[in-house]
């Protein structure tokens, strides 16, 4: 076996007297993919901060190729060979490729920047990883996420990069850009370039990785080979229970009471002839490939983006949704796919976050007295772990953000609950959580709408399936249904329903 790329050795990190890393130690070797999971706070983030340069270790040692290395910084760490991808880009928008991939050390010639050498080096990087379509005086803000990604990994290389660090780099891809990535990092792999891989899709773990290493409380509980352990065993490692208790039971046949919500013939820009019918106490599920519509059937229904033709109805009475403040007040909540960008209010406590919808709505009601108690008696109910309510939101773990959106909507009593990537960048115990208040919600007579991207998470949480495609309900499963099945719908491997 070959001498470690990178070596951590006994890694401890504190913050406020706060152990956030104790006694990690991890390698990489050249050319292999070693993955880390573990739940939001396992300390993946200050671990890789470590290795980046962000952080000095309080004890332990980093070693590059044998040698120890203490870095000042980031620029120290990138100048050693270790480049890091973000899940968060870090791209001027309004700057070739070129441009981003050389900013900050662009080659210059007779004191000038030398324009015509940075396209051709910056060419020549994208052919060697095999991306020689992305021309390099592309602008990069009309390139697609997946292209932009591309970018980002020219970046680190164009800095002679050994070790590139991606930071749950498939958050923002559709399923086909995944398969496009999965193809890059295995050139990646055929350089002799190691990488380090962190995510909470195990299945992108499995399919990618050499090695996982499980962190727990800012301990490493194991290193495994992949090929010798199974997504069961990882997440007993993560949070101490077996994967097949993870997905709460579905509603009984008898369960679903009264029809809630129906579409007939709904219509707009980019959706066609939807007809759907949600009953309380059932947990219907979208499925479908990006852009197929299932985040356009959610707005419409939310009245983000109305729908243009068609009727819809709300426990038996007709509704106009041509606003989120209708839909509101016709008892439909939205929980966005975008938690960062529409979901929550960063620089708000979590109060004041929680208190939003409430009093978009009715003002007055949602003032200092019982609804605020009320709003407190939820965000406890929901279990949000935060340092206090006056804290600011942008703090708090992506679960426990998630958590203070749905206190915000439980507030009102929605009988139509829409969630659109409810789990999505959180943690397989918070995920857990997420999935036990949903069902509680259909238990307790809500109708629950639920749009995923994860294949078994939207199998192991719906009572019936839609795929979406093309702006249409392609067609309905049942409970049990598999992923072939999802897939052929999604892909019109079969006629659509009519």
């Amino acid at each position: 076996m070959s001498d470690p790329l990178l070596a951590l050795r006994g890694i401890g990190k504190s913050f406020l007297g706060v152990r956030v890393l104790e006694g990690v130690d991890l390698d990489v070797l050249p050319g292999e993919v070693h993955a880390i999971v573990g739940e939001n706070g396992a300390g993946k983030s200050t671990l890789m901060k470590v290795v980046s340069g962000v952080y000095r270790p309080d004890e332990g040692a980093v070693e590059l190729a044998g040698v120890p290395r203490t870095f000042s910084g980031p620029r120290d760490a990138q100048r050693a060979g270790i480049g890091i991808v973000h899940q968060e880009f870090n791209l001027l928008p309004e700057r070739s490729v070129a441009e981003n991939v050389y900013l900050g050390h662009e080659p210059v010639r007779r004191g000038l920047v030398d324009r015509k050498a940075m396209l051709v080096r910056t060419a020549a990087l994208l052919a060697s990883i095999g991306e020689s379509s992305l021309p390099p005086g592309a602008c990069v803000g009309r390139l697609g996420v997946a292209r932009q990604q591309v970018v980002e990994i020219v970046k680190a290389l164009a800095l002679d990069a050994r070790l590139l660090i991606m930071d749950e780099p498939t958050a923002a891809l559709a399923d086909h850009e995944v398969e496009q990535l999965y193809a890059l990092v295995r050139r990646l792999q055929r350089q002799g370039i190691g990488v380090l891989y962190v995510s909470h899709r195990l299945r992108e773990v499995f399919d990618l990785a050499g090695r996982i290493t499980v962190l727990k409380d800012g301990r490493r509980v194991v290193t495994v080979d992949a090929a010798d352990t199974s997504a069961g065993q990882l997440v007993r490692h993560m949070v101490g229970r077996e994967l097949s208790g993870y997905y709460p039971g579905r509603a009984e046949r008898d369960d679903p009471g009264p029809v809630r919500l129906v579409v007939r013939g709904g219509g707009n820009r980019k959706l066609r002839g939807v007809d759907l019918r949600l009953r309380a106490g059932e947990v219907l599920g979208v499925g479908g490939l990006r852009g197929s519509g299932r985040s356009a059937l959610a707005r419409a229904l939310f009245g983000a983006a109305p729908f243009t033709t068609g009727q819809v109805t709300v426990d038996g009475a007709p509704v106009r949704l041509r606003s989120p403040r209708a839909a509101m007040r016709a008892g439909i909540a939205y929980v966005t796919e975008d938690r960062k960008g529409e979901g929550i209010v960063g620089g708000r406590s979590v109060l004041d976050n929680a208190l939003l919808a409430g009093r978009a709505i009715r003002p007055a009601w949602f003032g200092r007295g019982a609804r605020t108690a009320r709003v407190r008696e939820l965000l406890a109910a929901v279990d949000v772990r935060a340092a206090g309510e006056d804290q600011e939101i942008r703090f708090l773990s992506g679960g426990n953000q998630q958590k203070v959106v749905l206190a915000r909507w439980l507030a009102l009593g929605p009988g139509v609950l829409l969630f659109d990537e409810p789990t999505r960048g959180i943690d397989v115990g918070a995920k857990s959580a997420i999935h036990d208040l949903v069902r509680r919600l259909a238990r307790d007579g809500a109708a629950v709408l639920m749009i995923s991207s994860e294949l078994p998470e939207l199998l192991g949480m719906s009572d019936r399936i839609i795929v979406m495609r093309d702006g249409r309900i392609a067609g309905e499963l049942p409970a049990g249904a598999t992923e072939e099945d999802v897939l052929t719908l999604a892909l019109g491997a079969v006629p659509a329903a009519a």
